[in-house]
């Protein structure tokens, strides 16, 4: 299969991962954002695993939204004064 930047793909042996869309290609592999989430490489040797998908099929993940911790100070606590006795 001709690799390239933008297509949609399918891997034939893992199924699970869903349609996945080509965003990077170098000499020696392809980086794939699948529906599942996850970007994997694919090594140029490996293409023949890579099929053609319908575009309609790629469903890129849902924006992470990283949860915000809120932190409050702790309150000033006073020094204790000594006093000489």
């Amino acid at each position: 299969m001709n690799v390239k930047r933008g297509n949609i793909v399918s891997h034939m042996e893992a199924r699970g991962w869903g349609a996945g869309k080509v965003v990077e290609v170098t000499a020696g592999r392809a980086t794939i954002q699948f529906s599942d989430g996850i970007i994997r490489k694919i090594a140029s040797t490996h293409y023949i695993v890579l099929e053609p998908a319908d575009p309609a099929s790629y469903l890129p993940p849902p924006e992470r939204v990283l949860p915000v911790k809120i932190v409050r100070a702790a309150p000033k606590r006073e020094k204790a004064v000594k006093t000489a006795s």
